[in-house]
C-alpha cells in the first residue's frame, strides 16, 4: 500500500466533504476498491482501507446500483481472502453489511444482498471456525452480529430461519452462546410482530414458522420485492416504551405451546448472559409475549426472584419493563410492594455512583403501579401510591448532597407532599416544613459564600418548591425576603434571581409570586443610601430595576427617585466617571421607563435625568441616545413612543406612521444606501511582464550546495517545515476603466474596495484589496493577488467592488471574472540562500530519479512531442521557460527546465530538439498533467508548431 494512504483516510475521515472536493466520491471508492484486490499490500493496511466503507458507506455508495457492485467487489475480495486473515475477514463483513443496509440493497432483496445472507448463514454453521479469544473474535462472531444488523434494519429478513437459528443456540457451547440468544430473540419479536399486523396470520402460521415449515404466502410476500420495512422498525423500535394497548396482537387460541417452549428455554439460559444481554433478552420476549395472548405472562415468573433482587441497572431496568406491560398479571401486591422498598434503598446506597441513584429516583417518580390510580398523560411525574411519607422520608435531601441529587430528592419528595393542606398538622405537615428549611439552609450557604454549583442548585430549589407550592402563601413570603436579604448581601445574584423570577411566570402563569418578588427587590435596592453603593454592585441593581421596570403592575417612581439620586450623588456620581457600561444599565432602565403603563406620573423627573445623563455623562455615546430617549419623550405621544421603544410582537410598525421628529430626505437616504451600477465599470487586466535578462533565471554565482543528490534533496526538503515556506502566488494586474463606459459620474472613483470569491476549494481565501483612487486618463492603479494554492489548478475568481463616486454616493460594481491560468502559478526554484548556482541542476538530478520511481503513489512521468526546428525551439525555451531554467543555455542538446508550484509540487521537464521535439515530463502530481498538457499545446501551437 501506498505510504500516503494512512494520511488520505485520516483526511477522509476528519472532513469527507472537503477531502471528496479535490477529487470525486466515484473515483476514491475505485482507488479504494483497488488497492483492496491487490495481493502486495498488507491485510494490516487493508483493514484500514475498509475504514471509509464502514463509517460513511452512504456517502462513497450514494445509490442501489453503486452498492450492488460495490459488494459484489468486496464479496470477490473476501472469498480469495486466507482464512488465517481473521481481523480482515471481520472487517469486511462489517462493511459489507454497511453497504448493503445504507445503500437500500437489503430493503430491496437484491441479489448482492441475497448472496450476502447465505454466506453469513454458512459462517454461523460452521462449528469448526473458533480462531480469535475463545471465536469471540472469529469470523463466525463477526457473522452473527451482522446477521443482527441486518435483521433489525429489516425486520422479518430471517423469520424463515427460526427453527435454525434456534438449533444454533442449543447446539453452542462456547462464548458466543449469548451472540446466537440475542439473535434468536430479535428474529422470534420482529416474526412474531409482522405475523401480529398481517390480519390473516394466526397460530397455525406461528406454528409453522417456528416448525421450519415454509409459509408460502408470506415467503413470497418477503422475496416478492421492495418492502417498506421503515414503518415497521419505527413501531418496533417503540414497542415497549409506548402504551402496551397499541400493541398488535397475533390470535393463536390457548394452545401455544410451540412458541411456550422457545420462550422457555430462552429464559432458562438467560442466566448464561451478561447482566446486558440478558437485559435485551428480556425486553425482546417481553414484546412477544404482549403480542400474543395465548402466551401467559406467568412464563417469567421463574425469573422474577432473581430479577426483583439484582443490583445491576440494566436488569432493574427490565423488570420495571415486565411490570409495565403486565402489571399484577405477573406481579402480586407484595412484590410491588418489595420492589417500591429496594427502589427507596437503592436511591440512597453509599455503594452507588450518583447518575445510578439518579436513575433509581426517576423509576420512583414513573413507577408503574398495578391498580394506577392517576390519568395523567404518560410521562408525567406522579409518585406510586404505595410510596407514604414516611417511606419516602428517607430521601430526606440535604445539604451535603451533590446538585443533582439533592434537587432530585426535593422534587420526589415535593411530589409527595403536595397534597398538603395549608395549616394542617401531622407527618406530611412536618415534612413540607423540612423541605422548607432545606431551601433555606441552601440560601444561608450561599450567603455564606458558596460556589457557583451551590448558587445555581439553590435557585434550582427555590424555583422547584414554589412551582409546588406557591399556594402556601407562608412560605411564599418568608421566601420572597430571604431572597432579598440575600441579594443585599451578594449584588452579583441579580442574574440569578431575574432568572428566577421569569421561570416562575413562565411556568406559574396564574400565580403573582413572581410580582410580588420583584415589588420587593425594587424597595430593597431603592432603599438603599447612594453612597453606600459600589460601582459593580450599581451595575447589577441596575439590571434588576431594568427587569422591574417591565411590570406594568409595579409603580416605578421607587425607581426614579434612585435614578436621580445616583446620578446627582457628588462626588461619587456615575456621571463623572463617564464608563459606557455603567451608562448603558441606566439607559436600559430608561429605555423601560418610556414605555411603562405609568409614564404619564414619571414625566417630570424621568426627563430630568434624561436631560442631566446628555449633559453631564462623560461618555458621548451615552450622552448622544440619552438625548434621543429625552427627545422621543417630549416629542412623541405615549402610543407612537410605544410604537417606537417596545418590541415588536411579531407585527411589522409602518415606518412613516413613527416619523414625526425628523421629515424623511430622500438625499439622507441615498446617501445612507450603497447603489448598484447597471453594468460593470472597471476590470482587472494581467500585466504580462518582458521576459528576463539572460541570467534573471539562473541561481547566484557564488555559494555552497551539497555535492551528492542525496543532500542535496534533504536540504532541499528541510525548507518545507515551514508552514508558510513558499506557500503563495503573486500575480500583478491593472485596474482600469472598461472601454465603452462614458458615464461622466463614474470619471473619478476613490476608496475602492476589492472583493474576491472563490469558485471552487484549489486555493484560500482571498483577503480584500484597497485601491485609493482611479482617474479616468490616469495611470491605472496597480493591484497584486496574493493566491495561496491548496492544489496548485487553474481557477476563475469572482470579483466585485465598492467605491465612492465623485458625488459622495457609494455605489457597488461586479467585475468580470478574474480566470487564473495554470501557468500563473508558476515559480522558480526556492533554493536554499547557501546554494549558488550549480545547486539546480543537482537537486534536478535527485527529484528526476526520485520521481521515476514505480514506488512512488502519486509521481509520474510522460512524454510530448511536437514540430519544432532547434531555432524556434530555443526561443521557444527563452520566451516561456527561462525562469525555470536550470541547464546552461549554450547547452542545445537538452534543456532542463524545474517549475516548481506552491505549496510543494513540481514539474520537471527535459527538452531535447529533433524531429519531432520532445518534452520529456516528470512531477510529483500525476494530477497536473492533464493541464501542462493543455499548456505544451497552447504555447507551441503559438509559435506554428502543430503537435503530433
Amino acid at each position: 500500500m501506498a505510504a500516503n494512504w494512512a494520511e488520505r483516510i485520516s483526511a477522509f475521515s476528519r472532513s469527507p466533504s472537503r477531502f471528496l472536493s479535490g477529487t470525486t466520491a466515484e473515483d476514491f471508492l475505485a482507488e479504494l476498491l483497488r488497492e483492496l484486490r491487490d495481493d502486495r499490500a498488507s491485510f494490516g493496511a487493508k483493514v484500514l482501507l475498509l475504514s471509509p466503507l464502514c463509517e460513511h458507506p452512504s456517502l462513497l455508495c450514494p445509490s442501489a446500483a453503486v452498492g450492488e457492485e460495490t459488494a459484489m467487489e468486496l464479496m470477490s475480495v473476501l472469498a480469495q481472502c486466507p482464512p488465517k486473515s481473521v481481523q480482515f475477514r471481520c472487517q469486511l463483513l462489517v462493511a459489507l453489511t454497511a453497504v448493503l443496509v445504507c445503500a437500500s440493497c437489503v430493503a430491496t432483496r437484491s441479489r448482492a444482498s441475497q448472496d450476502f445472507l447465505d454466506l453469513l448463514l454458512q459462517l454461523v454453521q460452521d462449528t469448526g471456525d473458533l480462531r480469535g479469544d475463545d471465536g469471540l473474535r472469529s469470523p463466525r462472531a463477526a457473522a452473527c452480529d451482522c446477521l443482527r444488523e441486518l435483521e433489525a434494519c429489516s425486520p422479518g429478513l430471517l423469520a424463515q430461519r427460526l427453527e435454525l437459528l434456534g438449533g444454533l443456540r442449543q447446539r453452542e457451547t462456547s462464548r458466543l452462546h449469548q451472540a446466537y440468544a440475542g439473535l434468536h430473540a430479535l428474529v422470534l419479536r420482529n416474526a412474531v410482530y409482522r405475523l401480529a399486523r398481517d390480519t390473516g396470520a394466526g397460530g397455525e402460521q406461528l406454528k409453522a414458522l417456528l416448525g421450519g415449515n415454509a409459509w408460502v404466502a408470506w415467503e413470497a410476500e418477503l422475496d416478492s420485492g421492495p418492502v417498506d420495512d421503515g414503518d415497521c422498525s419505527a413501531a418496533l423500535s417503540s414497542l415497549a416504551l409506548g402504551p402496551m394497548g397499541t400493541v398488535p396482537t397475533l390470535q393463536t387460541g390457548p394452545d401455544c405451546k410451540e412458541l411456550r417452549s422457545v420462550l422457555s428455554s430462552l429464559l432458562e439460559e438467560s442466566y448464561l448472559l451478561t447482566p446486558l444481554c440478558q437485559a435485551a433478552l428480556l425486553h425482546r420476549l417481553t414484546e412477544v409475549v404482549a403480542m400474543v395472548p395465548g402466551v401467559p405472562p406467568a412464563v417469567f415468573r421463574a425469573q422474577l426472584l432473581r430479577l426483583l433482587g439484582t443490583s445491576e441497572v440494566c436488569l432493574l431496568h427490565a423488570t420495571l419493563l415486565l411490570k409495565c406491560a403486565f402489571t399484577d398479571s405477573l406481579f402480586s401486591a407484595e412484590d410491588e410492594a418489595f420492589l417500591l422498598q429496594r427502589l427507596v434503598v437503592l436511591a440512597q446506597h453509599p455503594l452507588l455512583s450518583a447518575p445510578e441513584k439518579l436513575f433509581h429516583v426517576d423509576c420512583l417518580l414513573h413507577f408503574p403501579e398495578n391498580r394506577p390510580i392517576g390519568c395523567g398523560a404518560d410521562g408525567d411525574e406522579a409518585p406510586p401510591v404505595l410510596l407514604t411519607p414516611r417511606l419516602a422520608s428517607a430521601l430526606a435531601p440535604t445539604v451535603f448532597d451533590d446538585g443533582a441529587t439533592g434537587l432530585a430528592r426535593l422534587n420526589l419528595l415535593s411530589l409527595v407532599y403536595l397534597e398538603e393542606a395549608e395549616g394542617g398538622e401531622g407527618e406530611e405537615s412536618r415534612g413540607l416544613a423540612y423541605l422548607y428549611e432545606h431551601v433555606g439552609t441552601l440560601l444561608r450557604v450561599v450567603a455564606s459564600g458558596g460556589g457557583r454549583e451551590l448558587v445555581v442548585t439553590a435557585f434550582r430549589a427555590v424555583f422547584l418548591f414554589l412551582f409546588y407550592f406557591c399556594h402556601v402563601e407562608r412560605y411564599c413570603r418568608s421566601l420572597t425576603e430571604e431572597l432579598c436579604q440575600l441579594y443585599l448581601r451578594h449584588a452579583h445574584l441579580a442574574p440569578h434571581a431575574i432568572n428566577l423570577a421569569d421561570r416562575v411566570q413562565e411556568k406559574l402563569a396564574e400565580s403573582d409570586w413572581a410580582v410580588g418578588f420583584l415589588r420587593a427587590l425594587q424597595g430593597v435596592i431603592t432603599m438603599a443610601p447612594p453612597t453606600s453603593l459600589t460601582w459593580r454592585g450599581l451595575g447589577y441593581h441596575l439590571k434588576a430595576l431594568a427587569r422591574v421596570a417591565e411590570e406594568g403592575a409595579i409603580t416605578q417612581h421607587r425607581t426614579v427617585r434612585f435614578l436621580s439620586g445616583v446620578i446627582a450623588a457628588p462626588p461619587r456620581s456615575p456621571c463623572a466617571g463617564g464608563a459606557w457600561r455603567l451608562g448603558n444599565g441606566l439607559l436600559a432602565v430608561c429605555r423601560r421607563l418610556l414605555v411603562h403603563p405609568g409614564l404619564d406620573s414619571l414625566f417630570i423627573p424621568l426627563a430630568d435625568v434624561l436631560q442631566h445623563l446628555s449633559r453631564c455623562y462623560g461618555d458621548t455615546d451615552i450622552q448622544d441616545h440619552a438625548r434621543l430617549y429625552y427627545t422621543l419623550l417630549t416629542t412623541l405621544s405615549r402610543e407612537k413612543l410605544a410604537g417606537v421603544l417596545a418590541a415588536d410582537g411579531g407585527r411589522r410598525v409602518k415606518k412613516r406612521s413613527l416619523s414625526c421628529i425628523v421629515g424623511e430626505s430622500e438625499g439622507l437616504a441615498s446617501a445612507l444606501t450603497v447603489h448598484r451600477t447597471e453594468k460593470s465599470l472597471i476590470g482587472l487586466t494581467e500585466v504580462r511582464s518582458a521576459p528576463p535578462a539572460a541570467e534573471a533565471g539562473e541561481l547566484r554565482q557564488s555559494g555552497t550546495f551539497p555535492t551528492e543528490a542525496r543532500a542535496a534533496l534533504e536540504e532541499y526538503r528541510a525548507q518545507f517545515d515551514d508552514p508558510g515556506f513558499a506557500s503563495q502566488v503573486a500575480i500583478d494586474y491593472r485596474l482600469t476603466h472598461i472601454d465603452g463606459d462614458d458615464d461622466p459620474r463614474f470619471d473619478q472613483l476613490f476608496s475602492i474596495r476589492l472583493h474576491f470569491g472563490l469558485t471552487d476549494a484549489h486555493y484560500e481565501e482571498l483577503a480584500d484589496v484597497s485601491v485609493p483612487r482611479l482617474l479616468r486618463g490616469r495611470a491605472a492603479a496597480e493591484v497584486t493577488l496574493r493566491l495561496k494554492p491548496r492544489r496548485p489548478r487553474p481557477t476563475t475568481l469572482h470579483a466585485s467592488a465598492i467605491f465612492t463616486a465623485e458625488d459622495g454616493l457609494s455605489w457597488f460594481t461586479v467585475l468580470p471574472q478574474v480566470h487564473v491560468a495554470f501557468q500563473q502559478a508558476f515559480a522558480p526554484l526556492p533554493a536554499p540562500r547557501a546554494w549558488g548556482r550549480g545547486g539546480g541542476p543537482v537537486l534536478f538530478e535527485a527529484l528526476w530519479g526520485e520521481m521515476s520511481a514505480e514506488d512512488q503513489e502519486d509521481c509520474a512521468t510522460s512524454l510530448f512531442c511536437c514540430q519544432a526546428k532547434e531555432g524556434p525551439l530555443s526561443a521557444l525555451v527563452a520566451e516561456h521557460f527561462l525562469p525555470f531554467l536550470v541547464s546552461d543555455r549554450s547547452d542545445e542538446d537538452e534543456f532542463k527546465v524545474l517549475i516548481f508550484l506552491p505549496p510543494r509540487a513540481h514539474v520537471l521537464l527535459r527538452i531535447r530538439p529533433g524531429e519531432p521535439a520532445q518534452f520529456h515530463i516528470a512531477t510529483d502530481d500525476w494530477r497536473l498533467l492533464s493541464h501542462l498538457n493543455s499548456y505544451l499545446l497552447t504555447i507551441t501551437s503559438s509559435r506554428g508548431d502543430a503537435p503530433p
